[in-house]
């Protein structure tokens, strides 16, 4: 019984650190919010993490495409998103965690669309 016991918390404590792993945010520095402005390219509404592709023009004109990890499918949609929310070519103002090793990327928190609707995709709106 006791050896039926010790292998049951060994396998939870298994599958804990393999989930805890898969869901990790340790790439993003989330002790900084940056603000992008750019046009999307591409939403990826796809399980398990949403992904939104925005093309950002630089201070040198220069366009460069960022890469930005959101929320699931799920936790979305019960805060009222769609796969139709964000459509290539709507001109968006996000605010993320950027990445840590400083390509350009991160934790999509939030946007402002173009007609001024705020949509929060990760943490709690901004306070007014």
């Amino acid at each position: 019984m006791k050896t039926i016991l010790m292998r049951s918390i060994l396998a939870a404590a298994l599958v804990i650190g393999v989930a805890q792993a898969h869901h990790s945010f340790t790439m993003f520095n989330n002790t900084a919010e940056q603000t992008i402005t750019g046009t999307v390219k591409e939403f990826q509404w796809t399980n398990p993490h949403t992904f939104t592709f925005v093309d950002v023009t630089g201070a040198d004109g220069k366009v460069e495409t960022w890469g930005l990890e959101g929320m699931s499918p799920n936790y979305l949609g019960r805060r009222g998103w769609t796969k139709r929310t964000l459509q290539p070519g709507d001109k968006i103002t996000v605010t993320i965690y950027p990445l840590k090793d400083g390509l350009k990327g991160g934790m999509f928190l939030r946007c402002k669309l173009a007609d001024g609707t705020e949509k929060v995709m990760f943490g709690t709106p901004p306070r007014q």
